[in-house]
């Protein structure tokens, strides 16, 4: 108890939560100095969980109960770039979405025969597919991208991968709209997606990715 406190009267605990609050969003915010305060950093959450039924509490940055540093202002709003990952059962095919790219991954296996850059039978329809949602995107600009396991020498990967991601990029010009500009790579086995220490993961790894802006047909 302080020197000057009266016996017997207890000091009001709601002064004494209210004077903690206080203390630590000051301090919070004197940690955060001059950087910019987000609105945007907690995680999302799937819908329908407990924690996704609490709405984000909106900020006014013109508020005067709003207590920041000097100098310091708020972040812009901004929309953050989720990607969507689908995957097939077999893992064969993969698509990731954002809210600026779209990229398709196909597994060397259902494109090439083993270690050749010859496209087998089945492997034009899947690129036909792709070459649709180039053209339904509207894009012009598509990477095409080749990669390898950790197998065999680094050269012969890069020299493999760019052989493959080169005839992937031929059979797609041939459904894609004129005017489109390509960007061509091979990795060997650089970028890995999967544990090389297994068949399973290398599997995985031995891909050609082909990527593009979303368009107006993106929605």
């Amino acid at each position: 108890m302080a020197d000057n406190a009266k016996p017997g009267r207890a000091r009001p605990t709601h002064l004494v939560a209210t004077t903690a609050a206080a203390v630590l969003f000051i301090a919070g915010a004197h940690v955060l100095g001059a950087t910019s305060v987000r609105a945007d950093d907690k995680p999302s959450v799937p819908p329908g969980t407990e924690a996704d039924a609490e709405a984000p509490v909106p900020i006014d940055s013109n508020s005067p109960g709003l207590k920041l540093p000097q100098g310091a202002t708020l972040a812009p709003p901004k929309v953050l770039d989720i990607a969507q990952v689908v995957e097939d059962l077999g893992g064969e095919e993969r698509r990731e979405d954002t809210n600026e790219t779209v990229m398709m991954a196909l597994q060397a296996e259902v494109l090439f025969p083993k270690d050749s850059a010859v496209l087998n039978a089945r492997a034009t329809a899947r690129i036909q597919a792709i070459a649709a949602e180039i053209n339904k995107q509207k894009a012009t600009k598509v990477r095409v991208f080749g990669f390898t396991d950790n197998l065999g020498t680094y050269e012969h990967g890069k020299v493999l991968s760019k052989q493959r991601a080169d005839a992937v990029q031929r059979q797609l010009a041939k459904d894609l709209d004129p005017g489109i500009t390509f960007d061509i790579r091979g990795y060997s086995e650089d970028y890995p997606i999967a544990d090389n220490g297994s068949e399973e993961g290398r599997k995985k790894n031995r891909r050609v990715e082909i990527s593009f802006p979303r368009g107006e047909g993106g929605q």
